[in-house]
């Protein structure tokens, strides 16, 4: 049974907690500068409410080190995520300036009266494969960087460039049949070269690192490889971030966590404008079309397989002559 709810509001230099009531009275309010003391210090400022529970907002993002390290003591922590904070802010009466004490007090109501907020976890695993997906990731945004830069700079020095991808050991053998005739195309090719270098490092990273996702991936004991087309790269991707799935209600809310619910009209029919709600911005997601779409009567009905069965989008009649 929680008689004190604790919101904090998190950041990076300070943390702001308020201890609320079940009548959402204020019990006390303490900032702690983010130091290695910092949780230390929050507990021994609630230790005089034995049963008490923890409301960070964004314990996914900035407040994360922090709610770590509260479970890490044994104490139960609340995920609140920002936008109910500040929807309970906006719906408070009196005085609710953006500040951190008021939103630290925002934090603790919702996650008091909100059934939605989930409950934190320790990092397992799953973390470990989120990491290494994001270094994957960020690798591979990193060398289509170079290589876009290292084909705008071979464009000024041959004609018409090179087609298509390009990689370290092409650009080297190009550079090399390349003779400088003044200083500015010596630069270029020099600035090809590093760019060159850069391909070449990015990637061996990524060999790397893709090692190091086929051997999380196995550490984790999946059965997600098995399917027809997943690899190391998508089972960690899909393991990070969704973690464990029975944190969905259903699967119609995994469906729209993972963009793959079917969308309201097929994608070419909203292309054309055939489609309602194709003109204010309606999905255009290319998402598989419902099977048995139901009426307003509840009676199934056959769903259209292309778009000339969709009412707007066929074409005009002509009006006969006669």
């Amino acid at each position: 049974m929680v008689a004190v709810m604790i919101g904090v509001d998190p950041h990076k230099a300070s943390h702001t907690a308020v201890a609320i009531g079940l009548a959402e009275e204020p019990l006390g309010e303490l900032r702690v500068r983010a130091c290695a003391a910092q949780a230390e210090q929050l507990l021994a400022w609630a230790a005089g409410w034995p049963q008490r529970a923890w409301a960070v907002e964004g314990a996914g993002g900035v407040g994360h080190l922090l709610g770590q390290q509260l479970l890490a003591a044994g104490e139960r922590v609340l995920d609140v995520p920002p936008k109910l904070a500040a929807r309970v802010r906006l719906l408070q009466a009196g005085n609710t300036g953006k500040n951190d004490p008021n939103d630290a007090f925002s934090v603790a109501v919702a996650a008091l009266r909100s059934p939605g907020c989930l409950q934190a976890r320790r990092d397992d695993h799953a973390a470990v494969l989120k990491i290494w997906s994001k270094r994957h990731k960020d690798l591979g945004r990193t060398r289509t960087q170079a290589a876009c830069g290292l084909h705008q700079v071979l464009c000024e020095l041959i004609p018409g460039g090179v087609p298509g991808q390009i990689t370290a050991g092409q650009a080297a053998r190009i550079l090399g049949s390349i003779t400088p005739a003044d200083a500015v195309a010596a630069a270029r090719c020099q600035l090809a070269a590093d760019f060159t270098e850069d391909l070449r490092g990015m990637d061996a990273a990524i060999r790397d690192t893709r090692k190091t996702l086929a051997t999380a991936v196995a550490a984790a004991r999946t059965s997600l490889t098995g399917l027809f087309g997943v690899g190391p790269v998508i089972a960690v991707a899909v393991l990070g971030d969704v973690r464990a799935v029975s944190r969905f209600p259903n699967r119609d809310h995994f469906a729209a966590y993972n963009g793959t619910a079917p969308s309201r009209c097929p994608p070419a029919a909203a292309k054309s404008g055939g489609c309602p709600g194709a003109a204010t911005g309606g999905s255009t997601t290319p998402s598989t079309w419902p099977r048995s779409p139901r009426s307003a009567t509840g009676t199934a009905r056959a769903a259209p397989t292309t778009t000339r069965n969709w009412p707007r989008a066929r074409p005009a009649k002509r009006r006969c002559a006669a």
